[in-house]
């Protein structure tokens, strides 16, 4: 049974950081293309940023300079670190797990950035 669980979300006031973590069982966690998303209340989900199998790492324009992404293949781990949150960054974040046809996705962590 596949399973991502995400942790590390909660509130943080505005240029706060958080450091967002997933686990995953359940797969040959090294082959595939791991991603963060996230939605906003009324909004479609969307995506953050993603890292292959060989640590390529890819990220939409509001994430740059101020989010990381990096994975463990050893401890089946893909983490976010998110530096400088605005509270337009409040949302549900979720991980992804893609390998050719196959996507997994976590349960979320609720992120909320208010003073």
């Amino acid at each position: 049974q596949v399973q991502l669980v995400e942790s590390g979300g909660g509130l943080v006031q505005p240029g706060g950081s958080l450091r967002l973590s997933c686990a995953a069982s359940g797969i040959i966690f090294s082959f595939y293309t791991m991603g963060w998303y996230r939605q906003a209340p009324g909004n479609q989900r969307e995506l953050v940023a993603t890292i292959t199998s060989d640590g390529s790492t890819n990220y939409v324009d509001f994430a740059k300079g101020r989010f990381t992404i990096s994975r463990d293949n050893a401890k089946n781990t893909v983490t976010l670190q998110m530096n400088s949150l605005k509270p337009e960054d409040t949302a549900v974040y979720y991980c992804k797990a893609r390998y050719l046809l196959r996507q997994y996705w976590g349960q979320g962590t609720q992120v909320t950035v208010s003073s």
